[in-house]
């Protein structure tokens, strides 16, 4: 008989057996329905599997009323500074040069770089602030497209996170663990809720970088990690091929290509008949997945039936292939056409020295396509479905690293954090959060990683200590142990 995984539970279904289906001529891909591809993907046996339907996940719909449907989550690879940004705090201009006060420091985990210096001055913001709109959100000069939507946006000024490290905090940011190996949240979502369309991934991650960076990102934060393998983030490429190994190679006809995957499912069903081993499956369902993006991709990534007006909102770079800009007028593409998880990585932030020349570069390069995104999904309908998060891995100190100088930068910083959100439900037009004086410390509504990955997991329907995978002999969640719903980033 075949079972189906079901947070922990298994759960028959009756009557069917694998040489039955198989049998029918439904074929491999109905036994990988069954076997991964879905909560009541084979409840109802034949008609969805003749259907070829989309992934429906675990929980289809949900477990709870959802406010969003999907997500894009941008990091801001090597980490913005808060201070710079969006946590105003005149303070550190009354005290530019001076040291920090000790109460303040205190004795929280610094980076191994901040242990090798012997004072910490404080260092005011590289730019002015102001307010915009009738929430009047203070946002920095740098950011004065962001600032335009601030009343569509919640900011969270209370993250804190217990890395000081770019890898173990990307990691952490992106599956609550902090070494790779565990499932990314796109993954998660993945496998829970499925996809909307069966000819795109439901996980997409898109790379792009303007300055040269000394920390990448790294595909760990995109993994499945335990999770069957085709819920990972398929990432899409600048240039003409996207995805790699997609595009047959010369000579090989689609025909070919079509009864290479039929033989090649043959194999398999042996393979799968003698072992049961379920990553089988999921290989055919990545070959199948690349045999229909062959038309499904080409058609998202091409831009030339997008009119002018629009190409100018998302700024210069939108006509660039790999830039921040055209992957965010693509992630509107991607959502329109069903995709459920878009994860945008954008490489160069990491300003140990001057900070002052390569903040104001960086912020540039995805200040104007952020705030066109959110703009363009808005004037769509689809903001207040769609889940919008802006972070880094962590933020960066009040205090100077190599003194108040012109090559002056600033350190890693896990003590606290700002980002933001939009649609999808959240509390738009406010501010969540406290930091002290010195944006050093958390001063109220501490906002831990597992307390947003349980909110944005809410926010799409979903009990986060409900969405368990078991593995190794304990259930897993993304949340790990700990998590609460903050009621307050939630409209």
């Amino acid at each position: 008989m075949i079972k189906l995984r079901k947070t922990g539970a298994d759960r028959n279904i009756t009557d069917v057996g694998r040489r039955a289906i198989l049998g029918t001529g439904l074929g491999l891909g109905a036994v990988a329905a069954a076997e991964l591809l879905g909560g009541g993907a084979l409840g109802k046996v034949a008609p969805q599997a003749k259907s070829a339907g989309p992934d429906m996940g675990i929980f289809g719909a949900g477990q709870i009323p959802a406010r969003a449907k999907r997500i894009v989550s941008m990091h801001m690879v090597g980490a913005v500074s808060q201070a710079d940004t969006f946590d105003y705090k005149p303070t550190l201009i009354k005290m530019h040069g001076q040291e920090i006060p000790e109460s303040v420091k205190g004795k929280g985990k610094i980076s191994s770089m901040s242990n090798a210096q012997s004072s910490f001055l404080v260092m005011k913001p590289i730019a002015d602030f102001k307010q915009y709109g009738e929430s009047g959100a203070w946002v920095s000069d740098l950011l004065p497209h962001t600032g335009k939507i601030a009343d569509d946006l919640l900011f969270v000024k209370s993250l804190f996170t217990p890395h000081v490290n770019h890898d173990p905090a990307a990691f952490f940011l992106h599956t609550g663990f902090q070494l790779s190996g565990r499932p990314s949240a796109g993954a998660w979502v993945n496998y829970a809720l499925g996809t909307d369309n069966a000819n795109l991934p439901s996980y997409i991650v898109m790379r792009s970088q303007y300055m040269a960076a000394g920390v990448g990102a790294n595909s760990g934060c995109w993994s499945a990690g335990f999770l069957p393998s085709h819920h990972q983030g398929v990432e899409f490429r600048s240039g003409l091929s996207p995805v790699l190994y997609v595009d047959n190679p010369d000579g090989v006809t689609k025909e070919r290509r079509r009864k290479e995957l039929d033989f090649i499912g043959e194999l398999s069903r042996d393979a799968y008949e003698q072992s049961g081993d379920p990553e089988i499956l999921s290989k055919i369902a990545q070959y199948e997945m690349a045999y229909r993006m062959q038309e499904s991709v080409p058609d998202v990534t091409d831009i030339s039936d997008e009119p002018e007006y629009i190409l100018d909102m998302y700024g210069p770079t939108v006509r660039s292939p790999g830039t921040f800009a055209r992957n965010c007028l693509l992630t509107r593409r991607l959502l329109e056409r069903g995709v459920k998880f878009v994860q945008l990585m954008q490489v160069g932030w990491d300003h140990h020295v001057r900070i002052a020349a390569r903040h104001p570069v960086d912020c540039w390069a995805v200040d104007q396509p952020a705030a066109a995104l959110v703009a363009d999904l808005k004037q769509r309908g689809l903001l207040d479905d769609t889940l919008v998060t802006f972070s880094g891995e962590f933020g960066r100190t009040c205090y100077a690293q190599g003194g108040i100088t012109e090559t002056s930068g600033r350190d890693h910083h896990g003590g606290n954090f700002t980002m933001w959100m939009a649609g999808g439900g959240v509390n738009a037009g406010h501010s969540y959060g406290e930091s002290d004086d010195f944006s050093y410390n958390v001063a109220k509504d501490p906002v831990s990683v597992h307390d947003l990955h349980a909110t944005m997991l809410y926010l799409m329907g979903m009990d986060h200590k409900a969405l368990t995978f078991h593995y190794q002999g304990r259930d897993f969640r993304l949340t790990d142990v700990e998590g609460n719903v903050i009621k307050g980033l939630i409209a």
